[in-house]
């Protein structure tokens, strides 16, 4: 348990038995009347955002995560199956839980894992990922039209907008909290 006066973003609360991570934390003490804490709360299962308020100085239950470095090896019927880097223990993952990035996850992908009472509560990708582009459209000559796309499909079937100079065999690196391509690898 801690004191809301000792909360900090990024944190996560244990309230009512659902996690919840701290997203923006603001200690107020208005001119009349008892000092209060506003909290922007994400919920880490369904990733919903609530905002909460809370007495100054009110106990409330913090969870300890253990953020394991776990390597992707193979889809299967009951998930996501990860490797855990140090324990060699494998783990099965609900692909929900990575929502649109999992169409850049390729086998031996490191992700960092959230583990709450040995239960996985998310999956935190790289922020880029470097894929081969498989399938383009090729760029024809004196088509320099600047800032133009054209749509590619890497390596994993994700499809994604790139530069019309890329080829296909080339590899690219892609953000994979927003699904756009970055630079040429």
């Amino acid at each position: 348990m801690i004191s809301t006066n000792d909360m900090r973003p990024g944190q996560t609360l244990d309230l009512d038995g659902t996690l919840f991570t701290i997203l923006n934390y603001q200690h107020v003490k208005p001119g009349k009347g008892q000092a209060f804490v506003k909290t922007k709360l994400r919920n880490v299962k369904n990733g919903a955002v609530v905002d909460r308020t809370f007495r100054a100085d009110e106990k409330v239950g913090l969870a300890v995560l253990d953020k394991r470095e776990m390597q992707y090896l193979y889809p299967d019927d009951a998930g996501l199956v990860f490797m855990d880097e140090e324990t060699y223990d494998q783990m099965h993952i609900d692909p929900g839980m990575l929502g649109d990035a999992v169409k850049f996850l390729k086998d031996g992908t490191i992700c960092m894992v959230p583990v709450y009472d040995g239960t996985p509560v998310g999956i935190d990708m790289p922020v880029s990922i470097e894929l081969e582009v498989t399938e383009t459209d090729p760029g024809l000559k004196g088509d320099r039209v600047s800032g133009a796309l054209k749509p590619a499909t890497l390596e994993t079937g994700a499809v994604v907008n790139v530069p019309l100079f890329v080829e296909p065999g080339q590899r690219i690196k892609v953000d994979t909290r927003s699904g756009e391509y970055m630079s040429r690898a």
